[in-house]
């Protein structure tokens, strides 16, 4: 829980009990929240059957990045990103050999 911690500490989030709090700004100019349970990890199911377990942390980023989409379709893209900025830290590094 340490990095969902910083992410509090580095985004300025709130939290309770059992929330990490996300201020998130409505569509009218008025202020939203976003309410994530305190668990390791968030699930998500879908239509089809299967699902997929999601640490909290990367909720929080998905949702911090994202906030106008489902929380599915911001994992997508939070992975899209991950894959690309490894993908041109590989290649930085294997052009400097």
């Amino acid at each position: 829980m340490e990095e969902v911690n910083e992410l509090i500490r580095r985004y300025g989030l709130g939290k309770d009990l059992e929330h990490v709090i996300i201020p998130i700004p409505g569509k009218d100019g008025r202020a939203r929240r976003c309410f994530l349970l305190k668990r390791r990890f968030i699930r998500i199911a879908y239509p089809d059957g299967h699902y997929i377990d999601h640490p909290l942390a990367k909720a929080i980023e998905a949702t911090i990045r994202y906030p106008e989409l489902l929380l599915s379709k911001a994992f997508d893209l939070l992975q899209k990103e991950t894959d690309e900025e490894t993908f041109e830290n590989t290649n930085d590094k294997e052009e400097h050999r």
